[in-house]
């Protein structure tokens, strides 16, 4: 309204100055259409004034002077400032808007609400749109939530602490709310989406083992501490210097187990040669070769350094450790590198396994006893080797910072070449960097949480084995129903292996090749990230 009032204003001003025109000529004996004098006008307010009409007098030069400064007020300040304000600026603005909304449609269901735009949501998001679930991460600003739709993810403009935005957001419609902010913040976020929401399920990452019972208090459905997760996860990894399986998952009744090769009978032979699924029953899912997973092939080699991956019940796995256990066994303490909260919690958790550790310190309010730690830099090979670098079966390194991480595995790979290296990561991209360092196996914090956020929807059941490497439950695809295992070619067309199927609540690990896959069950799948994503792709996921 205000553009097409001054607009308005602007064409009676011209008006105006078109009948002084008239009348002025007309003093000087000068005759002119009324086209004449609006081209007149025209040309002087806006500056150009060709100079092909003019005044006689001095009156009708001052005339002019006036319409000339006039027009410099009116169309080259005036006009351009309320073009931009009242049209060209509200035209932008609702091309925001379209970008970041501030509301989702009534419509929306079943969908996951995220809160900060971090790593862990970075992977969340990456496995929502494998999955095809919807979500919407809420940003506070409205130029980040513009570079985050560029990104092609979906945001909404909200103040965190403003119960409107949750109402906004179609809260108690939603799937799941994630938080993984600080604890204070998600405490905040918590307690506000309780004020719009009593029964949507919250889940949150606790950075402090005292927040727990706040988060829980503040509404929390799910309280996820991630250095207890982390340190769990990385203590998994340990083969600990045997021979033995050690299981690092548990699904429904299937276990996931990883078992060395080293020094035993088992080295140079090809899967088929080692009859393992003959003998114990097991199912060989991949093998390890310093950091890369290799699906099972008949025709594989195992080699000194080789890790074998397997999957059974414990009768079985226990039935394998009874054949190997008189192979590689060692009591020398693993290294951890780094006493923070990570590293911590992985000594609780090889400490509950019967594993005897070292912590390597910098910081000395960080020592907890004199036994389990050795005060000093990692960086410092005397250290090192008083922690028991050169006869350590593994090592696990914990600190925050990747590049740390790199340089530490690089210096402990060149120390003991046959050392087992298990490194934390921070960013999910530098899990390569880490390998090509040396690393035997690498956990990222986002993959973890995003993984453990996954689980709590309990659509796809996903199981982190691995950085890269999930096992993960979905309903039978139409196409491979009723068929025998060995006719569904999965493996081969995906890189994926069926290990096990449920139906009617009871699971079957290890189906034969000729067993048909029962329709109306569960297929529980083992698979690489790629390979996970060939099979939603051939066979869907549903």
């Amino acid at each position: 309204m205000i553009l097409v009032r001054f607009l308005l204003i602007l064409f009676l001003v011209i008006t105006v100055y078109s009948l002084g025109f008239h009348y002025l000529m007309a003093r000087e004996g000068q005759d002119h259409t009324w086209i004449t004098g609006f081209y007149w006008t025209l040309t002087v307010m806006s500056t150009l004034g060709f100079g092909d009409i003019t005044f006689h007098t001095d009156a009708g030069r001052l005339f002019s002077m006036l319409v000339l400064l006039s027009g410099m007020l009116f169309m080259l300040t005036l006009l351009p400032f309320t073009f931009i304000q009242f049209f060209y600026a509200p035209w932008v603005a609702a091309q925001s808007a379209q970008r970041a909304p501030r509301s989702l449609s009534t419509k929306t269901r079943r969908h996951i609400i995220l809160t900060h735009d971090d790593q862990i949501t970075r992977a969340l998001i990456q496995k929502f749109n494998q999955f095809d679930y919807e979500y919407v991460l809420i940003v506070q600003d409205l130029e980040q939530a513009l570079l985050l739709h560029d990104e092609q993810i979906r945001v909404m403009i909200g103040d965190h602490n403003d119960p409107e935005t949750y109402q906004k957001a179609r809260v108690s419609q939603a799937a799941l709310v994630a938080t993984t902010g600080s604890d204070p913040v998600n405490t905040n976020i918590a307690s506000t989406i309780r004020s719009v929401s009593e029964s949507v399920p919250i889940v949150a990452l606790a950075r402090d083992e005292d927040s727990v019972d706040i988060l829980q208090l503040a509404g929390c459905t799910h309280v996820l501490r991630m250095a207890e997760m982390m340190g769990d996860m990385l203590s998994r990894r340990i083969i600990a210097g045997d021979a033995l399986a050690h299981v690092i998952g548990e699904y429904d009744q299937l276990l996931i187990a990883e078992a060395a090769a080293a020094n035993t009978p088992l080295v140079g032979k090809t899967l088929k040669e080692s009859k393992l699924r003959q003998n114990v029953s097991l199912n060989v899912l991949g093998i390890w070769e310093r950091g890369v997973f290799l699906p099972a092939n008949p025709d594989a080699t195992i080699h000194q350094n080789s890790i074998l991956v397997l999957a059974g019940t414990q009768e079985e796995i226990d039935e394998y450790n009874e054949l190997f256990c008189i192979y590689n066994a060692t009591s020398n303490p693993v290294v951890i590198i780094g006493g923070g909260r990570i590293g911590r919690a992985t000594g609780r958790q090889l400490a509950k396994r019967g594993v005897a550790y070292r912590i390597v310190e910098q910081l000395p309010e960080r020592i907890r006893d004199d036994k389990n730690y050795v005060l000093g830099s990692a960086a410092d090979i005397e250290v090192l080797k008083e922690a028991g670098i050169m006869t350590a079966p593994a090592v696990i390194i914990t600190p925050h910072d990747d590049d740390i991480n790199v340089y530490l595995t690089i210096y402990c790979r060149r120390l003991n070449a046959d050392l087992q290296i298990i490194s934390r990561t921070t960013l999910e991209q530098n899990v390569a960097t880490m390998h090509r360092a040396g690393a035997d196996f690498v956990m990222s914090s986002a993959s973890m949480g995003a993984n453990n956020i996954i689980n709590v929807l309990k659509r796809s059941d996903v199981l982190l084995l691995a950085e890269g490497l999930d096992i993960f439950k979905l309903d039978i695809p139409a196409q491979l129903a009723g068929k025998p295992l060995k006719d569904t070619h999965v493996r081969k067309e995906t890189g994926c292996t069926i290990v096990a199927y449920k139906l009617d609540g009871v699971t079957k690990t290890n189906p034969s090749p000729s067993e048909e896959l029962p329709r109306g069950s569960e297929i529980i799948l083992i698979g690489s990230t790629e390979a996970e994503e060939k099979f939603l792709k051939r066979f869907g996921a549903h």
